[in-house]
């Protein structure tokens, strides 16, 4: 774990140096290297105060390894890690922050202390304090921040307010924990004395606008928060403000089940209209397509099935997130309940909250319906396919507007559907432990029935035919289902491995590129995601690996043993000197393949061949950019650099069909 969390290793072994140095010109020829936007660059650390944060938290580090195996190891980890990405990256950015490395090393190492000497008085305390928890995704340490009232009975469940923080480019681990442990936050900080529910605060990886590794991060902490405390599931609110607020409204669309009750303050809530685009414009097709997975219209419906309440200034220019949402559920024929702060610009009004704080309060009381009557499920891809007791496990043609329309009565025990663009679908027993077996189906009409085998039935699939006709069971072969969808950054929503090559691509020009990106990837992940990748060799890779992670490879069948074993299984070939995809081929002395597809070796995880996320620094300019960028594979031309917009020149891009097959959408 400690290799994982605290090194950056080589990128390949073969490289004679070491370990990847920020911002190094890397790779054969040297590539200029690209300007990180997040975290900027701070001031100068004076030498001897680095001197003496360096040798501290060298010791720290290697006396939190002896604790990692710990349960509560991470609420250690999190000073640590702060502290060595402040040093590594700058990232202090004025004289006063300079004893905040000082300070978040002293919190590291009397938390440290009360471990060893097995005393955890932090995970019994009240007010503010901070906390963490190990991503499953990266492997890293990430902060949290808790809001827990002197007054609130912690015997009994209580309700939970996740509050999603907005854009602070410089507020990075250590700024971000010392403002959860400085002050109340939630709602403009104007509910400090609320004695109703815990208020926790992701980080959601600090600046991505709560999409990526930070959506998942929310979902981390929430079960982190559970694991700790005694939180009622069905009283769980969402909310946020600025890029809060559009994290609650991108998490409020996609995971609408998850809470009782969704409100989202000013934000953003699609690309195109936000940034004022128009049609000439418009960047390429697919980056269009891309756009469905946050654009949150898309999604729409979903917040039919919970409250959902919107606040702006009126004189915020973000008010625009609201209107548009109002607009969205106006041609659905729903109306958004919407409260505009008078003369406000880019907060909240006093009056505001008061009507928000009541509001929150209502929906806890109420609570979230375990088994609704009546579901509504919207979305453009099976990644975000589940609302209740439905769930979109395929469509027909991808990235086109799906839908479920459910009704429930007796207890589950007669389910009709309305289903557009659904080719495979999984119903969930309506009540926790209850049988679908003898249940009545009726699904566009068509009437079915689910045996009773003798034993309880918790869920059934069903899959369409190309007549539109429905039966039990799912297809054989490879299909795109939910959770191996595409596209190429989707692998990094879920556990991953990156394996770079064990030999070096034999083109000097791929060599170049393939040095650059993977050290450019790591680099970029450390400094946005707020973790390091995990990287292994090729040799180290084994069954389990396999088993449970998406692998990044990076190389070539000549130059990558794992690409090489799993090659006849993948859709782009390397024969004769040339890429092949389809009936197109490139050049493999100047072009690279990039792709996501189903491990051949295990094809319920994803592969990623020569990839990291598409999104690049240019697009850290405005979260509402920081979306896909390739679809399903791309091809990559080496004759221009790679830089903040693309890898280098693309030359193709496009999406595998519904059954992984070379396609357009």
């Amino acid at each position: 774990m400690k290799r994982v969390l605290f090194l950056l290793l080589p990128a390949f072994a073969w490289l004679a140096g070491g370990a990847i140095v920020e911002g190094q010109e890397t790779g054969e020829g040297g590539i200029p290297a690209i300007e990180r936007r997040l975290p900027p660059a701070g001031i100068e650390i004076p030498a001897d105060l680095r001197a003496e944060i360096e040798a501290r938290l060298e010791t720290f580090l290697d006396d939190a390894w002896g604790v990692g195996n710990h349960l509560l190891a991470p609420d250690v980890e999190i000073f640590g890690k702060a502290v060595r990405l402040a040093l590594l990256h700058g990232e202090i950015y004025a004289e006063k922050e300079l004893p905040l490395l000082t300070e978040m090393l002293d919190r590291g190492e009397e938390r440290l202390r009360q471990l060893e000497n097995e005393r955890t008085p932090w995970a019994d305390q009240r007010g503010l304090l901070v906390r963490g928890y190990r991503s499953r995704i990266d492997g890293s340490v990430q902060p949290y921040g808790l809001e827990i009232p002197e007054d609130l009975d912690l015997s009994r469940p209580v309700p939970l307010l996740v509050w999603l923080h907005g854009r602070g480019d410089k507020i990075t681990d250590v700024h971000f924990m010392k403002r959860c442990l400085a002050k109340s936050q939630a709602l403009g900080g104007k509910v400090p004395d609320q004695q109703e529910a815990i208020i926790v605060h992701p980080f959601g990886r600090q600046c991505v606008g709560w999409k990526h590794a930070g959506e998942i991060d929310v979902f981390e902490v929430i079960e982190h928060v559970k694991s700790q405390y005694s939180i009622d599931p069905d009283r769980i609110a969402l909310a946020g403000f600025s890029m809060g607020g559009a994290g609650a409204w991108h998490i409020g669309a996609h995971y609408t089940d998850h809470f009782c009750a969704v409100h989202a303050g000013a934000g953003f809530a699609e690309t195109a209209r936000y940034n004022g685009l128009t049609p000439e414009t418009y960047p390429s097709e697919v980056e269009q397509i891309l756009w469905k997975v946050y654009d949150v219209p898309n999604y729409v419906r979903n917040l039919f099935n919970v409250p959902v309440l919107a606040y702006s200034g009126e004189e915020d220019k973000q008010k625009q997130a609201a209107d548009l949402m109002a607009e969205a559920f106006a041609a659905e024929g729903r109306e958004l309940r919407h409260v505009i702060g008078p003369g406000m610009g880019h907060k909240y009004h006093d009056d505001s909250v008061k009507e928000i704080w009541a509001w929150l309060e209502e929906c806890w009381e109420k609570g979230r319906p375990r088994a609704p009557e009546t579901v509504t499920l919207q979305t453009a891809t099976p990644r975000y396919g589940k609302m209740f007791w439905v769930r979109v496990l395929g469509q027909e043609k991808i990235w086109r507007d799906t839908r479920i329309d459910g009704r429930q009565e007796e207890g589950g025990r007669v389910i009709e559907l309305k289903t557009r663009n659904v080719a495979l679908l999984q119903i969930d027993a309506p009540r926790r432990g209850g049988d679908l077996g003898g249940a009545k189906l009726t699904i566009d009409g068509q009437v079915l029935e689910v045996e009773s085998p003798g034993f309880p039935v918790a869920s059934v699939r069903l899959q369409k035919d190309g007549e539109g006709n429905w039966s039990w069971g799912e297809p054989d072969g490879l299909r795109k289902v939910a959770g191996l969808q595409g596209p190429i950054d989707d692998a990094f929503l879920e556990s991953f491995l990156v394996v770079g090559p064990d030999s070096p691509p034999a083109a000097p020009k791929v060599r170049r590129w393939t040095d650059f990106e993977f050290a450019h990837f790591a680099e970029r992940w450390r400094a946005l995601m707020r973790g390091e990748l995990p990287v292994e060799e090729v040799g180290d890779v084994n069954s389990v690996d396999v088993k449970e992670k998406n692998l990044v490879l990076w190389g070539d069948p000549d130059s990558n043993r794992l690409i090489a074993e799993m090659a006849d299984g993948l859709p782009v070939k390397w024969e004769n000197g040339k890429i092949h995809l389809g009936e197109q081929s490139w050049s493999a002395a100047d072009h690279v393949a990039a792709f996501v597809f189903p491990n051949p070796l295990n094809p319920e995880r994803y592969v990623v061949i020569n990839s990291g996320h598409t999104f690049r620094e240019a697009h850290d300019r405005t979260n509402s950019l920081q979306n896909p960028k390739l679809g399903d594979w791309a091809i990559i031309a080496l004759d221009r650099d790679p830089d903040g917009e693309t890898p280098g020149r693309v030359v193709a891009n496009g999406f595998f069909d519904v059954d992984w097959k070379l396609a357009r959408p």
